[in-house]
C-alpha cells in the first residue's frame, strides 16, 4: 500500500539552502527502492525550516532505502545542518480522486 511521509526539517540559522542542495541532489537509487515522489521546498515565513512530501511503494520501501549507503551518506552529510526541531506525519494511502 502506498506510503506518504510529509514533514518539516529545522536548520541552523542560514543554513537552509544548503539541506535544500543536498536533499535534491539527484538520486537514481531512490527510484529503485520503490520512492515514486520526493519533493522539498521552502517558505520565506519561515526561514530555517525545510519541508520534505515522500511517496514510497509501501512502508517497507521506506524502511529499506534508509539502509542504503546513497542514503546513509546524505543522512550524514545533512545532520550538522539540523537544529533538532522535527515535525510531521507518516500514512498509508486510502485512495485518491486522482487516481483509477
Amino acid at each position: 500500500m502506498t506510503f506518504v511521509n510529509a514533514g518539516t526539517l529545522g536548520t541552523e540559522p542560514g543554513r537552509r539552502d544548503e539541506l535544500v542542495g543536498i536533499l535534491t541532489r539527484r538520486n537514481d537509487a531512490l527510484r529503485d527502492l520503490g520512492c515514486q515522489l520526493y519533493e522539498v521546498g521552502t517558505t520565506d515565513d519561515e526561514p530555517d525550516t525545510v519541508f520534505v512530501v515522500e511517496v514510497w511503494r509501501d512502508a517497507e520501501a521506506h524502511r529499506a532505502s534508509l539502509r542504503h549507503p546513497d542514503v546513509i551518506a546524505a543522512i550524514a552529510e545533512a545532520r550538522p545542518l539540523l537544529n533538532g526541531e522535527f515535525g510531521g506525519f507518516r500514512f498509508e494511502v486510502s485512495g485518491s480522486p486522482l487516481g483509477d
